[in-house]
Protein backbone atom coordinates (compact mmCIF):
# COMPACT_ATOMS: atom_id res chain seq x y z
CA UNK A 1 0.00 0.00 0.00
CA UNK A 2 1.59 3.37 -0.89
CA UNK A 3 1.79 6.19 1.62
CA UNK A 4 -1.47 7.90 0.23
CA UNK A 5 -4.14 5.14 0.19
CA UNK A 6 -4.68 4.73 3.91
CA UNK A 7 -7.40 6.78 4.89
CA UNK A 8 -7.15 9.86 7.41
CA UNK A 9 -10.50 10.02 9.58
CA UNK A 10 -10.64 13.13 11.53
CA UNK A 11 -12.63 13.95 15.04
CA UNK A 12 -15.02 16.02 14.32
CA UNK A 13 -16.38 16.83 18.27
CA UNK A 14 -15.74 20.15 20.02
CA UNK A 15 -14.29 18.81 24.07
CA UNK A 16 -12.26 20.00 26.33
CA UNK A 17 -9.11 18.45 27.98
CA UNK A 18 -7.38 18.95 31.03
CA UNK A 19 -3.61 17.52 32.00
CA UNK A 20 -1.75 18.83 35.21
CA UNK A 21 1.85 19.28 36.04
CA UNK A 22 3.80 19.89 40.00
CA UNK A 23 7.04 21.39 40.39
CA UNK A 24 10.27 20.11 41.44
CA UNK A 25 9.36 21.53 45.47
CA UNK A 26 5.87 19.20 45.37
CA UNK A 27 6.49 16.10 47.93
CA UNK A 28 5.72 13.24 45.83
CA UNK A 29 8.40 14.93 43.18
CA UNK A 30 10.84 15.28 46.02
CA UNK A 31 10.52 11.67 46.71
CA UNK A 32 10.91 10.95 43.08
CA UNK A 33 14.38 13.19 42.53
CA UNK A 34 15.44 11.33 45.94
CA UNK A 35 15.17 8.03 44.86
CA UNK A 36 16.82 8.82 41.56
CA UNK A 37 19.81 10.37 42.85
CA UNK A 38 20.24 7.39 44.91
CA UNK A 39 19.86 5.49 41.37
CA UNK A 40 22.01 7.35 39.74
CA UNK A 41 24.75 7.18 42.77
CA UNK A 42 24.87 3.20 42.14
CA UNK A 43 24.99 3.40 38.21
CA UNK A 44 28.25 5.57 38.94
CA UNK A 45 29.68 3.03 40.85
CA UNK A 46 28.51 -0.01 38.63
CA UNK A 47 26.88 0.47 35.74
CA UNK A 48 25.10 -3.00 35.99
CA UNK A 49 24.07 -2.24 39.53
CA UNK A 50 20.53 -3.40 40.06
CA UNK A 51 17.97 -0.87 41.77
CA UNK A 52 14.66 -0.48 43.60
CA UNK A 53 14.40 2.42 45.64
CA UNK A 54 11.60 3.98 47.43
CA UNK A 55 11.11 7.29 49.31
CA UNK A 56 8.58 8.17 51.90
CA UNK A 57 9.20 12.37 52.80
CA UNK A 58 6.78 13.43 55.68
CA UNK A 59 7.34 16.60 58.15
CA UNK A 60 10.77 16.66 59.10
CA UNK A 61 11.12 12.93 57.80
CA UNK A 62 12.39 10.83 54.97
CA UNK A 63 12.50 7.30 54.96
CA UNK A 64 14.60 5.63 51.80
CA UNK A 65 13.87 1.58 51.61
CA UNK A 66 14.75 -0.07 48.75
CA UNK A 67 16.53 -3.47 47.22
CA UNK A 68 20.35 -3.03 45.80
CA UNK A 69 22.27 -5.53 43.56
CA UNK A 70 25.69 -5.78 42.38
CA UNK A 71 28.09 -8.07 41.45
CA UNK A 72 30.96 -6.07 41.01
CA UNK A 73 30.73 -3.62 44.21
CA UNK A 74 30.28 -6.14 47.04
CA UNK A 75 29.63 -4.17 49.72
CA UNK A 76 26.95 -1.91 47.79
CA UNK A 77 24.27 -1.54 50.76
CA UNK A 78 27.09 -1.20 53.20
CA UNK A 79 27.98 2.04 51.73
CA UNK A 80 24.58 3.04 51.08
CA UNK A 81 23.98 3.32 55.06
CA UNK A 82 26.16 5.50 54.83
CA UNK A 83 25.44 7.49 51.58
CA UNK A 84 21.83 7.23 51.49
CA UNK A 85 21.25 10.03 53.78
CA UNK A 86 24.16 12.35 52.30
CA UNK A 87 22.25 12.03 48.94
CA UNK A 88 18.85 12.35 49.86
CA UNK A 89 19.88 15.81 52.36
CA UNK A 90 21.60 16.63 48.46
CA UNK A 91 18.80 16.45 46.49
CA UNK A 92 16.59 18.36 48.90
CA UNK A 93 19.00 20.80 49.40
CA UNK A 94 18.86 21.28 45.33
CA UNK A 95 15.45 21.54 45.54
CA UNK A 96 15.51 24.77 47.95
CA UNK A 97 13.61 23.18 51.26
CA UNK A 98 14.14 25.10 53.94
CA UNK A 99 12.70 24.97 57.93
CA UNK A 100 10.80 27.71 56.45
CA UNK A 101 9.61 26.51 53.32
CA UNK A 102 8.48 22.85 54.34
CA UNK A 103 11.44 20.85 55.52
CA UNK A 104 14.62 20.98 57.77
CA UNK A 105 17.07 19.46 55.82
CA UNK A 106 19.68 19.43 57.72
CA UNK A 107 17.99 18.78 60.94
CA UNK A 108 15.30 16.00 59.28
CA UNK A 109 15.64 12.18 60.36
CA UNK A 110 16.65 9.82 57.76
CA UNK A 111 15.22 6.22 58.30
CA UNK A 112 16.62 3.49 55.94
CA UNK A 113 15.65 0.04 54.91
CA UNK A 114 18.31 -0.97 52.73
CA UNK A 115 18.39 -4.86 51.49
CA UNK A 116 20.32 -7.02 48.86
CA UNK A 117 18.23 -7.62 45.50
CA UNK A 118 16.94 -10.92 45.80
CA UNK A 119 18.81 -14.46 43.87
CA UNK A 120 15.65 -15.36 42.59
CA UNK A 121 15.45 -11.87 40.67
CA UNK A 122 18.74 -11.35 40.00
CA UNK A 123 18.99 -15.36 38.26
CA UNK A 124 16.11 -14.29 36.21
CA UNK A 125 17.53 -11.55 35.00
CA UNK A 126 20.63 -11.98 34.39
CA UNK A 127 20.09 -15.75 33.49
CA UNK A 128 23.16 -18.22 32.77
CA UNK A 129 23.68 -17.64 29.37
CA UNK A 130 23.76 -13.71 29.94
CA UNK A 131 20.28 -12.97 28.32
CA UNK A 132 18.91 -10.01 29.95
CA UNK A 133 15.38 -11.13 31.10
CA UNK A 134 12.61 -8.66 32.04
CA UNK A 135 12.82 -7.30 35.80
CA UNK A 136 9.35 -8.05 36.21
CA UNK A 137 6.01 -8.53 33.88
CA UNK A 138 4.25 -5.23 33.16
CA UNK A 139 2.60 -3.40 30.30
CA UNK A 140 4.26 -0.30 29.26
CA UNK A 141 3.03 2.83 27.18
CA UNK A 142 4.21 5.41 25.00
CA UNK A 143 2.66 8.17 22.98
CA UNK A 144 3.17 11.23 20.62
CA UNK A 145 1.65 13.31 18.56
CA UNK A 146 1.68 16.58 16.09
CA UNK A 147 0.22 19.20 18.34
CA UNK A 148 4.02 20.31 19.83
CA UNK A 149 7.05 20.47 18.22
CA UNK A 150 8.40 18.31 20.88
CA UNK A 151 5.58 15.98 19.92
CA UNK A 152 3.77 15.63 23.10
CA UNK A 153 0.27 16.41 23.72
CA UNK A 154 -0.25 20.49 24.49
CA UNK A 155 -2.03 20.14 27.89
CA UNK A 156 0.83 18.77 29.54
CA UNK A 157 3.42 20.57 27.58
CA UNK A 158 2.13 23.93 29.06
CA UNK A 159 1.59 22.53 32.55
CA UNK A 160 5.31 21.44 32.98
CA UNK A 161 5.98 24.85 31.58
CA UNK A 162 3.55 27.05 34.15
CA UNK A 163 5.67 25.08 37.07
CA UNK A 164 9.06 25.39 35.48
CA UNK A 165 8.48 28.61 35.13
CA UNK A 166 7.54 29.47 38.53
CA UNK A 167 10.61 27.66 39.59
CA UNK A 168 12.81 29.64 37.38
CA UNK A 169 11.17 33.16 38.88
CA UNK A 170 11.97 31.43 42.34
CA UNK A 171 15.11 30.26 41.97
CA UNK A 172 16.03 33.67 40.32
CA UNK A 173 14.59 35.62 43.24
CA UNK A 174 12.37 37.79 40.71
CA UNK A 175 9.89 36.65 42.63
CA UNK A 176 11.62 36.13 46.30
CA UNK A 177 8.26 35.28 47.95
CA UNK A 178 7.72 32.25 45.73
CA UNK A 179 8.36 28.64 47.45
CA UNK A 180 9.09 25.33 45.93
CA UNK A 181 5.48 23.77 45.99
CA UNK A 182 3.43 24.13 43.02
CA UNK A 183 0.91 22.40 40.69
CA UNK A 184 -0.49 23.64 37.42
CA UNK A 185 -3.08 22.35 35.30
CA UNK A 186 -4.03 23.48 31.79
CA UNK A 187 -7.74 22.63 30.16
CA UNK A 188 -7.37 22.79 26.18
CA UNK A 189 -10.14 23.10 23.83
CA UNK A 190 -10.06 20.56 21.14
CA UNK A 191 -12.05 20.77 17.45
CA UNK A 192 -11.57 18.29 14.53
CA UNK A 193 -8.52 16.98 16.74
CA UNK A 194 -6.67 19.19 17.40
CA UNK A 195 -6.06 21.92 20.13
CA UNK A 196 -7.26 25.28 19.10
CA UNK A 197 -7.26 27.58 23.02
CA UNK A 198 -6.28 27.18 26.27
CA UNK A 199 -9.91 27.94 27.88
CA UNK A 200 -8.49 27.50 32.06
CA UNK A 201 -5.34 27.42 34.25
CA UNK A 202 -5.11 26.38 37.26
CA UNK A 203 -1.67 27.56 39.28
CA UNK A 204 -1.49 27.40 42.89
CA UNK A 205 1.99 27.95 44.85
CA UNK A 206 3.44 28.16 47.73
CA UNK A 207 4.13 31.35 48.88
CA UNK A 208 6.11 33.02 51.85
CA UNK A 209 4.20 34.72 54.71
CA UNK A 210 3.35 38.45 54.10
CA UNK A 211 2.48 38.63 50.35
CA UNK A 212 -1.09 40.10 49.63
CA UNK A 213 -3.13 37.39 47.84
CA UNK A 214 -4.38 39.89 45.29
CA UNK A 215 -0.57 40.93 44.38
CA UNK A 216 0.30 37.07 44.42
CA UNK A 217 -2.55 36.83 42.02
CA UNK A 218 -1.32 39.48 39.90
CA UNK A 219 2.02 38.79 39.63
CA UNK A 220 1.74 34.75 38.89
CA UNK A 221 -0.83 36.04 36.21
CA UNK A 222 1.46 38.52 34.76
CA UNK A 223 4.84 37.10 34.72
CA UNK A 224 4.05 32.99 34.87
CA UNK A 225 0.95 32.37 33.32
CA UNK A 226 0.58 34.93 30.47
CA UNK A 227 4.42 34.67 29.20
CA UNK A 228 3.84 30.65 29.25
CA UNK A 229 0.26 30.48 27.56
CA UNK A 230 1.39 32.17 23.59
CA UNK A 231 -1.21 34.15 23.20
CA UNK A 232 -2.23 32.71 19.92
CA UNK A 233 -3.70 30.10 22.24
CA UNK A 234 -5.35 31.99 24.46
CA UNK A 235 -9.04 31.71 24.58
CA UNK A 236 -10.69 35.17 24.84
CA UNK A 237 -12.61 33.74 27.84
CA UNK A 238 -9.33 32.43 29.07
CA UNK A 239 -10.02 31.64 33.03
CA UNK A 240 -7.20 32.26 35.53
CA UNK A 241 -7.59 30.11 38.98
CA UNK A 242 -4.69 31.01 41.04
CA UNK A 243 -4.36 30.19 44.28
CA UNK A 244 -7.95 29.03 44.26
CA UNK A 245 -8.00 28.41 47.82
CA UNK A 246 -6.49 31.26 49.50
CA UNK A 247 -2.45 31.53 51.24
CA UNK A 248 -0.43 28.36 50.72
CA UNK A 249 2.28 29.11 52.84
CA UNK A 250 2.71 25.36 54.34
CA UNK A 251 4.04 23.17 51.44
CA UNK A 252 6.30 20.45 50.78
CA UNK A 253 6.57 17.40 53.42
CA UNK A 254 5.08 19.44 56.21
CA UNK A 255 2.18 20.31 54.34
CA UNK A 256 1.34 16.87 52.69
CA UNK A 257 3.76 13.42 52.29
CA UNK A 258 5.72 12.43 49.34
CA UNK A 259 5.91 9.08 47.85
CA UNK A 260 7.92 8.08 44.76
CA UNK A 261 6.25 6.95 41.85
CA UNK A 262 3.25 8.83 42.69
CA UNK A 263 3.03 10.97 39.60
CA UNK A 264 3.22 8.90 37.06
CA UNK A 265 0.49 10.11 34.50
CA UNK A 266 2.23 13.56 35.12
CA UNK A 267 5.42 11.77 34.45
CA UNK A 268 4.07 10.81 31.05
CA UNK A 269 1.66 12.20 28.76
CA UNK A 270 -1.22 14.04 31.60
CA UNK A 271 -3.78 11.42 30.62
CA UNK A 272 -3.62 12.27 26.76
CA UNK A 273 -2.50 7.88 26.32
CA UNK A 274 -3.01 5.44 28.63
CA UNK A 275 -0.54 4.27 31.74
CA UNK A 276 0.49 0.81 32.12
CA UNK A 277 0.80 1.87 36.13
CA UNK A 278 4.35 1.14 36.84
CA UNK A 279 6.22 4.08 37.84
CA UNK A 280 9.84 4.86 37.02
CA UNK A 281 11.98 6.93 39.57
CA UNK A 282 13.81 4.63 41.28
CA UNK A 283 14.57 1.51 38.86
CA UNK A 284 17.13 0.21 37.14
CA UNK A 285 17.13 0.11 33.29
CA UNK A 286 16.60 -3.71 33.76
CA UNK A 287 12.98 -2.68 34.72
CA UNK A 288 10.84 -2.65 32.17
CA UNK A 289 8.64 -0.45 33.67
CA UNK A 290 11.21 2.40 32.79
CA UNK A 291 13.49 1.03 30.02
CA UNK A 292 10.92 0.03 28.11
CA UNK A 293 8.05 2.70 28.50
CA UNK A 294 11.79 4.88 27.37
CA UNK A 295 11.35 2.45 24.12
CA UNK A 296 7.95 3.12 23.31
CA UNK A 297 7.99 6.69 23.62
CA UNK A 298 11.19 6.67 21.50
CA UNK A 299 9.02 4.28 18.67
CA UNK A 300 6.14 7.03 19.16
CA UNK A 301 8.24 9.65 18.50
CA UNK A 302 9.63 8.12 15.72
CA UNK A 303 6.86 7.15 13.83
CA UNK A 304 5.04 10.45 13.53
CA UNK A 305 8.48 12.03 13.19
CA UNK A 306 8.50 10.50 9.85
CA UNK A 307 5.09 11.38 9.14
CA UNK A 308 3.47 7.72 9.33
CA UNK A 309 0.26 9.19 11.79
CA UNK A 310 -0.29 12.05 13.58
CA UNK A 311 -0.80 10.42 16.84
CA UNK A 312 0.81 7.21 17.43
CA UNK A 313 0.57 5.18 20.64
CA UNK A 314 2.32 2.23 21.64
CA UNK A 315 1.95 -0.85 23.76
CA UNK A 316 4.58 -3.12 24.66
CA UNK A 317 4.20 -6.16 27.52
CA UNK A 318 7.43 -8.32 29.28
CA UNK A 319 7.45 -11.65 31.41
CA UNK A 320 9.69 -11.57 34.09
CA UNK A 321 12.67 -13.02 33.41
CA UNK A 322 12.07 -12.97 29.55
CA UNK A 323 14.00 -11.30 27.05
CA UNK A 324 11.64 -10.61 24.29
CA UNK A 325 8.54 -8.55 24.81
CA UNK A 326 5.22 -10.76 24.45
CA UNK A 327 3.64 -8.45 22.64
CA UNK A 328 3.99 -5.22 20.49
CA UNK A 329 0.85 -3.38 19.62
CA UNK A 330 0.65 0.38 18.42
CA UNK A 331 -2.53 2.78 17.31
CA UNK A 332 -2.90 5.47 15.08
CA UNK A 333 -6.09 6.82 16.33
CA UNK A 334 -7.19 6.89 12.79
CA UNK A 335 -4.67 9.45 11.63
CA UNK A 336 -2.29 7.15 10.08
CA UNK A 337 -0.72 7.35 6.68
CA UNK A 338 -0.18 3.28 6.01
CA UNK A 339 -1.64 0.37 8.44
CA UNK A 340 -0.31 -0.24 12.03
CA UNK A 341 0.62 -3.89 11.06
CA UNK A 342 2.79 -2.84 8.46
CA UNK A 343 4.99 -0.79 11.04
CA UNK A 344 4.34 -3.20 13.57
CA UNK A 345 6.31 -5.81 11.45
CA UNK A 346 8.89 -3.83 10.34
CA UNK A 347 9.21 -3.03 14.18
CA UNK A 348 9.77 -6.41 14.87
CA UNK A 349 11.91 -7.09 12.34
CA UNK A 350 14.47 -4.33 12.58
CA UNK A 351 14.13 -3.39 16.04
CA UNK A 352 15.59 -5.08 19.27
CA UNK A 353 12.95 -4.68 21.67
CA UNK A 354 14.53 -7.02 24.40
CA UNK A 355 15.93 -5.12 27.68
CA UNK A 356 19.51 -5.53 26.58
CA UNK A 357 18.45 -3.93 23.09
CA UNK A 358 16.88 -1.37 24.88
CA UNK A 359 19.41 -0.65 27.05
CA UNK A 360 22.39 -0.82 24.76
CA UNK A 361 19.89 1.55 21.94
CA UNK A 362 19.26 3.90 24.45
CA UNK A 363 22.70 4.02 26.20
CA UNK A 364 20.44 3.34 29.71
CA UNK A 365 23.49 2.46 31.74
CA UNK A 366 24.06 5.71 33.15
CA UNK A 367 23.68 7.72 36.02
CA UNK A 368 21.17 10.21 33.83
CA UNK A 369 18.05 9.69 36.14
CA UNK A 370 18.23 12.18 38.49
CA UNK A 371 17.50 14.79 35.72
CA UNK A 372 14.14 13.01 35.06
CA UNK A 373 12.37 13.24 38.06
CA UNK A 374 11.21 16.44 37.80
CA UNK A 375 9.36 18.42 34.72
CA UNK A 376 8.69 14.94 33.12
CA UNK A 377 10.04 12.11 31.70
CA UNK A 378 9.02 12.84 27.87
CA UNK A 379 9.16 15.83 25.59
CA UNK A 380 12.66 17.37 27.24
CA UNK A 381 14.91 16.93 23.95
CA UNK A 382 18.33 16.78 26.61
CA UNK A 383 21.21 15.25 24.98
CA UNK A 384 20.78 12.08 27.41
CA UNK A 385 17.03 11.99 26.72
CA UNK A 386 18.23 9.07 24.28
CA UNK A 387 14.68 8.13 23.88
CA UNK A 388 13.46 11.60 22.39
CA UNK A 389 15.88 11.70 19.42
CA UNK A 390 14.59 10.99 16.19
CA UNK A 391 17.30 8.68 14.56
CA UNK A 392 14.99 5.81 13.26
CA UNK A 393 12.39 8.49 11.64
CA UNK A 394 14.36 8.70 8.33
CA UNK A 395 14.50 4.93 7.97
CA UNK A 396 11.14 4.50 8.85
CA UNK A 397 9.38 7.04 6.22
CA UNK A 398 12.24 5.24 3.52
CA UNK A 399 11.21 1.82 4.19
CA UNK A 400 7.96 1.61 5.51
CA UNK A 401 4.97 1.97 3.06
Amino acid sequence: MSMGQHSIATDTRSYLFTSESVSEGHPDKAADQVSDAILDWALALDPNARVACETLLAKNLVVIAGEFGSRTVTDLTERLQIEAPRIARAALREIGYTPESGLDVEGCEVKLSISKQSAGIDAGVTQASGVIGAGDQGMMFGYACDETPELMPLPISLAHALVRRQSELRRSRVLPWLRPDAKSQVTVRYTNGRPVAVERVVLSTQHAPGIGLEQLRAAVREQIILPTIPSTLRASTLECLINPTGNFEIGGPEGDTGLTGRKIIVDSYGGSAPHGGGAFSGKDPTKVDRSAAYAARWIAKNVVAAGLARRCTVQLAYAIGVAKPISLFLEFHSTGRVPEDTVEAWLRQNVDLTPAGIIEKLDLRRPIYAATAAGGHFGRELPQFTWERRDLAERLAAEVD
